[in-house]
């Protein structure tokens, strides 16, 4: 199985590099005036570039499955590159439907991050424990992370609509919020960055510290800019922490992960203003002019369009299934664990999404902020949710 295990990793790696150069491909489109009409020779190649990454990774997990006799979805590395698969496959079957180049080049850099981000976890394959032996594994989890990819299109929908609409000629607090949209990529770059730098020099520093009454040692994989509170460092001639982290962070891991978002805030913040300083404007400013040939009534269609799928798909997933696999592994439908509060608040968001749009006519700029925001909520679930906040997903 060690050698189904690498050929799987090199499906994934071989996958994102065809989803990097399909980028490329469609920024390419964006000179060509053809582009509206999604047939132009470029933008033909870029998705076929796209749909061959997609059959890779495909083959990625068909692979991982084969080696690790079960559906690769039972932690956050497989988890999160299952949601950037789905999310590829979500942009190829809504790109046929509008032929939109540019919404393409908006679309896989989020899913590139999303994979870029899920190769920080481990990525050895281990057995299932008791709870997540079930058929609802792949059910539940599964339906939930495609109705998130799928929700997740309308974000890139949204955000090129607000790029292309918005007045950038005044500050405004419509400018101000879109740079902190555009902010937040640069700190997830930011962390994928740093993580795969530290990694790369096998960076490592062991802590010491109590943790109720017991002798905790916790690995960072990053320098301690903060250390856990009443911790010793282990390891010699690394970096003493600079601050120890607040008391009532008294996880296992939760200075650690505090540290690990400290450094992404911090290396994002270094990209963000790099940019600025390099384009010598906002960095919407500086896109603005790139969309002038994009359809601002198309691109909120698809945005819309992207939530009316995705928003049934996600309940299904991630509330009636869910609450099928608890009764079954923990006689109770709900349970008001931190996940599955998140799943439910993030329900509500696109279910006012469409009601305020379908009911108050709330289209255009007022809708892409929407569907920025209820991206930003999916992304808290997976990261802050998943990392931060401790409960019975946690085994993830």
């Amino acid at each position: 199985m060690g050698d189904l295990t690498q050929v799987s990793s090199a499906l994934l790696y071989f996958a994102f590099i065809l989803y990097l150069v399909a980028t490329f491909v469609f920024a390419g489109t964006i000179r060509d005036k053809r582009t509206d009409k999604g047939n132009g020779k470029l933008g033909k190649v870029a998705i076929t570039i796209t749909i061959i990454g997609f059959l890779t990774q495909i083959g990625y997990f068909i692979t991982r499955w084969i080696a690790s006799q079960h559906a690769p979805v039972s932690n956050l590395f497989e988890f999160t590159t299952f949601f950037g698969m789905m999310l590829v496959f979500a942009f190829i079957i809504i790109y046929f439907i509008y032929r939109l180049n540019l919404l393409g080049l908006f679309t896989l850099p989020v899913a590139l991050l999303i994979i870029a981000y899920a190769s920080m976890f481990p990525r050895e394959i281990s057995p299932l424990i008791p709870s997540l032996k079930s058929h609802w594994l792949y059910i539940h989890v599964t339906t939930a992370a495609t109705g998130e990819a799928i929700l997740a299109v309308s974000f890139a929908a949204g955000l090129i609509y607000l790029i292309r609409q918005i007045d950038q000629t005044q500050r405004s607090k419509r400018t101000t919020w879109l740079e902190v949209v555009m902010y937040a990529v640069f700190s997830t770059l930011g962390f994928v960055i740093i993580s795969s730098l530290f990694s790369a020099f096998h960076y490592s520093a062991e802590f010491q510290f109590p943790v109720e009454g017991e002798e905790i040692t916790v690995e960072y994989q990053l320098p301690a800019i903060t250390g856990p509170d009443d911790g010793e460092l282990q390891t010699e001639g690394v970096m003493q922490p600079l601050f120890e982290a607040p008391g009532w962070m008294h996880g296992e891991n939760a200075a650690r992960k505090f540290n690990t978002l400290i450094w992404s805030v911090l290396t994002g913040a270094v990209l963000y203003l790099l940019a600025r300083l390099i384009l010598r404007k906002r960095i919407a400013a500086a896109i603005q002019p790139l969309l002038k040939r994009a359809n601002p009534d198309l691109v909120d269609e698809i945005s819309y369009r992207a939530v009316a799928i995705g928003f049934p798909v996600f309940t299904l997933g991630a509330l009636i299934f869910a609450m099928i696999w608890a009764q079954q592994a923990w006689d109770r439908f709900w349970g008001w664990d931190p996940k599955e509060v998140w799943a439910l608040i993030t329900w509500f968001f696109y279910a006012a999404f469409l009601h305020l749009r379908l009911s108050r006519g709330w289209h255009g700029e007022k809708s892409a902020w929407l569907a920025v925001g209820g991206f930003a909520i999916i992304m808290f679930n997976l990261v802050a949710v998943n990392l931060i906040i401790a409960g019975l997903h946690s085994y993830a």
